[in-house]
């Protein structure tokens, strides 16, 4: 009898933490300052990585668990990250406050460029970028050269002559957050977000890193300058994952 007393203890302590693990929790988001509903506010499950964003009525739903943190980030807005608590499973759907950023706009100076209508004459007159990207063979990713990346041919030769030890520099401190970078890649939610942003942030608060390191792994990895300053947050992603997995390949050889 203790026998079956105990083994439907264990089923059921299995079954809680199992129910906890796939819980769909609810909210709504609002603007702190008039309460205002916000639409389109992307939230992000840090731990389990997975993301969705707010209706038209500042509602949303996402699966957690507790003690899961979710990342709150809205344009013109201070991002937010909010516990999911046993309170939270318990009275279900929580109001969420945002907190409204004032925004400077910064004077933009444009310099275009005047054609003349002549090839000869146009064709010296239009801007040249010179960023290349070479390409190793036997890798699966390239390293970019040009005007912005001086000595770009010296860390192509120093990739092929020791590349595990190069990416194990960048990559063989910081295994756990790395690892979210598939789960990352693999949510339509979380790339959708990522596509129209440039500041980084959500990026730096799933892997648990600063913007500097971002940028260092990026440059250990041989992206020009250019790059990183321009691309989105998506290509950024995509750039850190494939170097990635390419450290990953090269280490499973070592």
């Amino acid at each position: 009898m203790k026998k079956h007393v105990l083994l439907f203890a264990l089923l059921f302590v299995a079954a809680i933490s199992f129910a906890q693990e796939n819980t769909i929790i609810k909210g709504t988001v609002m603007n702190d300052a008039n309460d205002n509903l916000l639409e389109n506010v992307n939230i992000v499950n840090l731990n389990q990585v997975i993301g969705t964003t707010t209706n038209e009525k500042g509602e949303f739903a996402i699966r957690a668990a507790v003690n899961d943190t979710l990342y709150f980030s809205y344009l013109g807005f201070k991002s937010l990250r909010v516990r999911v608590t046993n309170d939270w499973l318990r009275f279900g759907d929580i109001k969420v406050k945002m907190t409204e950023l004032g925004i400077a706009l910064e004077e933009v100076v444009i310099k275009p460029v005047q054609l003349t209508g002549y090839v000869e004459i146009d064709a010296k007159l239009i801007p040249i970028y010179d960023n290349y990207r070479y390409r190793i063979s036997g890798l699966n990713t390239g390293y970019e050269g040009g005007s912005n990346q001086p000595g770009a041919v010296s860390k192509v030769l120093s990739s092929i002559f020791n590349p595990a030890d190069f990416l194990y520099n960048v990559f063989g401190k910081r295994p756990k957050q790395m690892r979210k970078l598939r789960q990352m890649k693999e949510d339509d939610e979380i790339r959708n977000l990522l596509q129209s942003k440039y500041d980084r942030e959500t990026l730096m608060a799933v892997l648990q890193l600063e913007r500097a390191d971002i940028d260092e792994i990026l440059n250990k990895c041989s992206f020009s300058k250019d790059f990183i300053r321009t691309a989105n947050d998506l290509q950024i992603l995509d750039a850190i994952s494939g170097c990635y997995e390419e450290y990953k390949i090269l280490n499973r050889d070592k």
